[in-house]
């Protein structure tokens, strides 16, 4: 059965990697539905060792359970040093939402990897308590703004940048060296925000498989999956993405899903349906790196939530 792929339609032409001061938000009101292959279920392997991967914590909130608990304590990390303020983070949920305040400050070493500063800013993110898979997916190809936020309140974007520079338009910022350790750099407002995740204590996202959440509600786990309800079994799951061009630009053509052959890979939104019967997504070390296309819904975000990534300067 073949699953329909909605695809956003913005206008793109305005908007580039990580910097103008022009914060017109991406129109996504117009979408167009193609067919595309149905995502495949990630294979369940029983037999799989452990990963030494795992976190110390294995607490994972059921779904519709407010997630208060996979959000690490900041109050006693190194932040960004000097005279940058602390990392501030906030949850709460009502009956339907998940709620997360945050002031985007990273709670480690600020390296700069643009020529932006670092600021805080003024992050509020609502996601379903209660998610649920959609009829399509939706791709998020040279897409551009937050697709979900970490647990340590920083916003998560796509595997690209903007047009500009010429020479990188929509290109890879793993390949092509843009990010910290962390998997995150500065945009032109001095907005710090990850392309990348690494689920390790230097970057605060060791405490919990769940190292985030994607704008439809669903999870975001680190690269170890439970191959049980009780987690007692787990795997290291890998993507499905080859590399089959350059990708210093336009890294969606760089890239082709080929899952055969490979073991625990997941589906082409860099998901699977866990043993409990939900969706999660999972970070990986390969391309899309942490989301290839929502699974869900996304919900609508107001504020800076809801702006696209500013070009690079």
């Amino acid at each position: 059965m073949r699953v329909p792929h909605v695809t956003f339609v913005a206008a793109l032409a305005v908007i580039a990697a990580c910097g103008t001061d022009d914060q017109a938000s991406v129109d996504t009101s117009s979408v167009v539905v193609t067919e595309a292959p149905a995502i495949t279920e990630a294979p369940v392997v029983t037999d799989a060792p452990a990963s030494t991967d795992a976190p110390t914590s294995v607490i994972i909130p059921a779904l519709g359970e407010c997630p208060n608990a996979v959000f690490p304590d900041l109050s006693t990390v190194a932040g960004a040093g000097g005279d940058y303020a602390m990392p501030q983070v906030a949850v709460e949920c009502t009956a339907d939402e998940v709620v997360v305040t945050s002031n985007g400050m990273p709670g480690y070493e600020f390296v700069a990897k643009t020529p932006n500063g670092l600021a805080e800013q003024t992050w509020e993110w609502h996601v379903p308590l209660n998610p649920a898979l959609a009829d399509q997916i939706t791709s998020i190809v040279d897409v551009l703004g937050p697709l979900g936020f970490t647990t340590t309140g920083l916003p998560i974007y796509g595997p690209t940048e903007g047009p500009v520079p010429e020479r990188e338009a929509f290109g890879d910022p793993v390949y092509n060296g843009l990010l910290d350790d962390c998997g995150g750099h500065t945009g032109y407002n001095a907005d710090y925000h990850n392309h990348a995740l690494h689920a390790v204590a230097a970057c605060n996202l060791d405490a919990s498989y769940i190292i985030g959440y994607a704008l439809d509600g669903f999870p975001i786990y680190n690269s170890v999956g439970c191959l049980d309800t009780e987690c007692s079994t787990t795997a290291e799951f890998v993507s499905g993405y080859d590399l089959t061009g350059d990708p210093t630009s336009y890294s969606w053509k760089a890239y082709t899903y080929s899952p055969d052959g490979k073991t625990n890979v997941l589906d082409e939104c860099n998901g699977r349906i866990g043993p409990d019967g939900t969706y999660r997504y999972h970070a990986t070390s390969g391309f899309p790196y942490i989301i290839g296309c929502i699974r869900g819904t996304a919900t609508t975000q107001t504020g800076n939530a809801a702006a696209p990534m500013p070009p690079m300067r």
